[in-house]
């Protein structure tokens, strides 16, 4: 399905008083885990040790 397709469809199944900024934050929702998904398929990740590790560290300080 095309990104236009996912939007239209998105949109029509939203209450009819929704507002403009409400749309807005659910098409960039999307698109946000469009992409993390994306970046997942083409191996794009963290491995699950290595964000541990870093989080300790972050903690840590």
């Amino acid at each position: 399905m095309s990104d236009k397709q996912v939007a239209l469809e998105t949109i029509q199944r939203m209450a009819e008083n929704v507002t403009l900024d409400e749309i807005t934050h659910r098409l960039e929702f999307l698109a946000a885990v469009q992409k993390g998904l994306d970046q997942v398929k083409h191996g794009e990740v963290v491995p699950h040790d290595q964000v541990k590790r870093e989080l300790a560290s972050w903690l840590s300080k």
